[in-house]
């Protein structure tokens, strides 16, 4: 069955009637900051002590605007015997908003969890060098970061977590065995250093 002439044009027509009649919401930005989804891409947050300039993220970046310079430094050894090491210390990390596309590499491949995104995106300037973040200022936006979403009731503990609360377990009970320890030295000492009470010739006390 061919279609009706002018169909087309009054199911628009529709369309436009049902549009005119809603009510229009208009979000008053900046006076009310609009409700942002969980895992907003904003701005990228450096967590400076998990970075080991392992250079991965500078390396995926498929816009190369992520740049780190760093230095080697030897550390002595942990056992007596044993040998010098290297490690790498951060000198500068900086990221590049203006060429950043905000595609998440670096934070995918990252695998010490240095970097996370942070939901904050009101960092507009009007000089693009400014766009060009620092270690110092990467470190403040990690006080942004949310914390991560909760897991399911029947989930799994992680295992660093695991391995975080056997190690703090051990270490407290560590601590009390020493502390024990020293508090019955401490009464021992004590019960040495007490007067002992005289006896008689017979053997017997006064």
């Amino acid at each position: 069955m061919p279609p009706i002439p002018g169909s087309g044009l009054a199911k628009g027509l529709a369309v436009t009637l049902r549009t005119m009649t809603k009510k229009t919401v208009t979000a008053q930005y900046p006076d009310t900051q609009p409700e942002l989804p969980p895992r907003s891409r904003g701005v990228i947050g450096l967590f400076e002590e998990n970075c080991t300039v392992c250079m991965l993220c500078a390396r995926e970046c498929p816009d190369w605007c992520i740049y780190i310079d760093s230095h080697k430094e030897t550390v002595p050894p942990v056992a007596p015997g044993g040998r010098e090491r290297s490690r790498n210390v951060l000198d500068r990390f900086a990221i590049d908003f203006s060429l950043c596309m905000y595609c998440g590499i670096c934070i995918e491949v990252c695998p010490f969890d240095a970097l996370f995104w942070s939901p904050e995106f009101e960092y507009a300037e009007t000089d693009i060098h400014e766009l060009t973040h620092e270690r110092d200022k990467l470190r403040e936006w990690m006080w942004t970061v949310p914390e991560p979403p909760a897991l399911d009731p029947g989930a799994e503990e992680p295992k660093e977590i695991a391995a975080a609360r056997k190690t703090a377990d051990k270490l407290a009970a560590q601590q009390a065995q020493q502390a024990q320890e020293a508090q019955q030295a401490q009464e021992a000492q004590q019960a040495q250093q007490a007067p002992q009470a005289p006896q008689s010739e017979e053997g017997g006390t006064p």
